[in-house]
């Protein structure tokens, strides 16, 4: 059993993606890699869809990478070099998602189960759950963008911290890092998730998928707006979110999109 990359809807505009391989704590296996960015692409198409909750299946969101299937994939050069594309593909196309991504997460997340974490928007995670960062401990280095991220989450000193430490970050340390944006009782977890995804949902999609692209361009290090982005700014004051927003406000009534 190699697990799997699980997807479906919660509602019309909230829709779930979920690493399923419980019995290594949702290890990803170099298929469950390559299967990600493919699902992802088809959820990306619905252009219904306003926020993506990522989980993992069970008691556990991710362990990374399946340290089992190593020996063979590193056992050639073009085999490495597969499994190192492959990975930065899922990366890419989570962090890129035009809609705002939510990491639920229950228990660990480490490896690339944290990096898969932080490239999302938000993480709401339970008491129980812990994070770390382990390259140091398999003598392997992390991705530049991965290393990149983290550092744009927690700061210079932090990260040095985690890397080179490769301790585990509890919930409640990880929330004063800003790794996680909110915590919550196991039992209540999966419902406050949907709750704020609910929350995200309810507000301009339009609104939403552009700011998005403002914080990545910002996130890489672009003083001013490109053009693409100023383009969009201007034309959402003709959107019909836009009026929708405003007529919603002055009939104070609950905006619909």
């Amino acid at each position: 059993m190699k697990g799997s990359i699980n997807s479906g809807y919660l509602t019309k505009h909230i829709a779930w993606i979920e690493f399923s391989n419980p019995k290594k704590r949702n290890a990803l296996s170099l298929r469950m890699w390559k299967n990600l960015p493919e699902v992802i692409q088809k959820l990306k198409k619905d252009k219904t869809l306003r926020v993506l909750i990522v989980r993992g299946e069970g008691k556990s969101f991710s362990a990374g990478g399946d340290i089992s299937e190593f020996k063979t994939i590193f056992s050639t050069p073009h085999s490495s070099q597969d499994f190192s594309t492959s990975i930065n593909k899922a990366f890419n196309a989570l962090m890129h998602f035009p809609r705002p991504t939510i990491a639920m997460i229950e228990g660990g997340a480490v490896g690339g189960g944290c990096g898969l974490a932080l490239a999302c928007d938000i993480r709401i995670a339970s008491e129980n759950a812990f994070l770390a960062v382990t390259p140091a401990k398999l003598g392997i280095v992390y991705p530049y963008l991965e290393i990149k991220r983290l550092v744009t989450t927690v700061g210079l000193s932090k990260a040095k911290d985690m890397l080179f430490s490769a301790r585990i970050i509890k919930a409640d340390e990880a929330e004063k890092l800003g790794i996680l944006d909110q915590i919550f009782s196991t039992k209540e977890l999966e419902a406050k998730t949907l709750e704020y995804a609910a929350l995200l949902a309810n507000n301009s999609p339009n609104s939403l998928m552009i700011t998005k692209e403002i914080i990545s361009e910002i996130e890489n290090g672009k003083i001013k707006a490109s053009t693409a982005i100023d383009k969009k700014i201007n034309i959402a004051f003709d959107s019909k979110d836009f009026r929708q927003g405003y007529e919603a406000f002055l009939e104070k009534r609950k905006p619909v999109f």
